[in-house]
């Protein structure tokens, strides 16, 4: 199986919420003000790639230890 074939983790707004340890509404509040991860829209379903959280997640521990 290559790269493109490997399927990828898509979270829900709860999991995010709960990776973080935040409460749920704290991830629309985010997401209404465009700070959260990088999110797509599946009809009315909000997911957020793994890879995109795990990106926001690095960008935030560098920006905080600048």
């Amino acid at each position: 199986m290559s790269a493109i074939d490997t399927p990828e983790r898509h979270l829900t707004p709860q999991d995010l919420a709960d990776r973080l340890g935040v409460p749920l509404q704290t991830v629309r509040l985010w997401r209404h003000k465009g700070v959260d991860p990088q999110a797509m829209k599946l009809g009315r379903h909000v997911r957020y790639r793994l890879s995109d959280v795990l990106a926001w997640e690095q960008a935030k521990v560098e920006a905080g230890s600048k």
